[in-house]
């Protein structure tokens, strides 16, 4: 599959190499919108960034250096700092004005060295890794028998606090992970995964009282499990393929070590517990976690200044930062380096943009999208002079076309401005809201944020897994996800008017998850 893949690709490439430009969308007569204001969108010059996106890329190049030599990018750590640093170079390099915004960062977490191991009824290494911003065992393994309970609620806790004490502790049942290589879904497997995923969706209480009582509760379940004497939280991958799976946040330290385990060996243990045979687990975890002082951390900057409304900026953006179990190729890898790659094309196509388009490399954004909230809180004031935020994160594969963001009225707009890359297939538009990236960071502020739709290539497989390297991401789909960035912001920047702005709301704050105040007082 592999050599056929890479076959296809090269033959897709040779097709592009000999395109006249005229066939790759080098311009045209302005396309309508429909949105007031905005009468057209002028697509001049555009064929210029085709032909340097796909036919001169330096993506795979720069990818290749980021995730390999550079590595995991974990926020706070010394190799995130050398990848703001080796982008500023390179933006620099490419003829941009470049620089480091700094901002503050909760604390740090160092991940160590950890194993765990199922030592009855039979031996048995398991695949397994600590969760960040958690703490070790204390410098020694730690064994104990596996649990499962049910603590979603502070009655059902205080019913199964008994079974905790010198366990490991499961909190949910196995996800329902399909085997792929098995016969298809029937519709009844199909309605059975759907009726597990709701049980995710905890649903809060109407009355705000009980509301404020649960979320008190979930702050707090960690710190009255240590209290029970839980040695530790369990958590199931959800991934094949023993593939695992993280998250933590400096925003939300846990007391306790918690450790996320490969899918195959999570359902064993409920498995083996459904037999009415206990577990086993040993598992020594050392990770150094740093939280007496914020830190500072840095968002890359660099700018490609307007001729005619330099003040007036379109954000072209993606998170800079990584887990570190892979090196974060996938996430974000292929997105920070395609918006890398934006500036070099408009950069070196000679094209001059009438607003000033700013490319922004965010960090923190693994750990609650700190990093932009912080940067649209330090450029609040300037939010009515962001024409938009674009951002690319999902995965490796080729731009789709847009998600709307709940703001429909745009999609004339949307249509005409991908409409240069409609033999790219990169045109479509849908109301889609997304989450989960920095997009998000800029809506409270009335700042028009989107997040460009792609094909998923695997991103399920490898997102915040070991599997998050190099060797997953696509040349022809990088190089077109850049071009496609770089002519949407070019567009963005020559409209005759300005986007209107969405609704307003309050910023989130990023602030610690506040615990109890007197389970903080409590030591094991």
């Amino acid at each position: 599959m592999n050599v056929l893949r890479c076959a296809a690709a090269a033959l897709a490439c040779a097709a592009l190499l000999v395109a006249p430009l005229a066939a790759q969308g080098g311009g045209g007569a302005p396309r309508p919108t429909g949105v007031p204001g905005i009468a057209a969108v002028d697509t001049t010059g555009v064929g210029a960034l085709i032909d340097q996106g796909m036919n001169k890329s330096q993506v795979m190049k720069n990818l290749q250096y980021l995730t390999d030599v550079i590595g995991p990018r974990l926020t706070g750590s010394p190799a995130v700092r050398a990848a703001n640093d080796w982008t500023m170079k390179q933006f620099q390099g490419y003829g941009l004005d470049a620089h480091l915004e700094q901002w503050n960062f909760g604390g740090t977490w160092e991940r160590g060295p950890m194993w765990l191991r199922l030592t009855a009824p039979r031996a048995h290494d398991v695949a397994a890794a600590s969760w960040a911003w958690t703490p070790g065992t204390g410098g020694k393994p730690v064994t104990g028998p596996v649990v499962r309970i049910d603590a979603s609620t502070p009655e059902s806790l205080a019913v199964n606090k008994g079974k905790v004490k010198g366990a490991w502790v499961m909190l949910r049942a196995p996800g329902l992970v399909w085997n792929n290589d098995g016969p298809p879904m029937s519709a009844a497997d199909s309605q059975r995964q759907r009726d597990f995923f709701r049980t995710f969706q905890q649903q809060a209480p109407r009355d705000s009282a009980a509301r404020a009582r649960q979320q008190q509760f979930n702050a707090d379940q960690p710190f009255l499990l240590r209290d029970a004497g839980a040695l530790g939280i369990l958590l199931d991958a959800g991934k094949e393929q023993d593939l695992l799976n993280m998250s933590g946040s400096p925003t939300r330290v846990l007391p306790l070590p918690q450790m996320v385990v490969a899918h195959e060996a999570y359902a064993l243990f409920d498995r083996l517990l459904g037999l009415g045979m206990t577990p086993q687990v040993q598992a020594s975890v050392q990770n150094t976690l740093n939280m007496k002082d914020s830190v500072p951390q840095w968002n890359t900057v660099a700018e490609i200044r307007g001729t005619e409304h330099p003040g007036q900026v379109v954000i072209v953006g993606a998170h800079l930062d990584s887990w570190d179990l892979g090196t974060g190729a996938t996430d974000n890898g292929t997105g920070s380096m395609a918006t890398l790659e934006a500036a070099r094309i408009i950069a070196q196509s000679g094209l001059k943009p009438k607003r000033t388009i700013r490319f922004v490399l965010f960090t923190g954004e693994e750990e609650g999208l700190i990093g932009s909230r912080k940067y649209a809180e330090q450029h609040a004031a300037e939010a009515d002079s962001i024409q938009a935020v674009i951002v690319l994160d999902n995965g490796a594969g080729a731009i789709t076309g847009q998600a709307l963001q709940g703001r429909p009225e745009l999609f004339g707009l949307w249509r005409a401005i991908l409409a240069p890359v409609h033999e790219f297939n990169a045109d479509t538009v849908n109301d889609a809201f997304k989450g989960g990236t920095d997009h998000l960071s800029f809506l409270p502020y009335g700042v028009p944020g989107f997040n460009f739709n792609q094909i998923t290539r695997g991103y399920n497989h490898t997102h915040h897994s070991q599997s998050d390297t190099w060797d997953k991401a696509i040349d022809w789909d990088l190089r077109q996800a850049s071009m496609v960035m770089a002519v949407s912001a070019f567009e963005l920047a020559n409209l005759p008017g300005m986007i209107p702005r969405g609704t307003r709301a309050t910023p989130p704050v990023v602030a610690a998850t506040k615990v109890s105040p007197e389970l903080l007082k409590t030591n094991r």
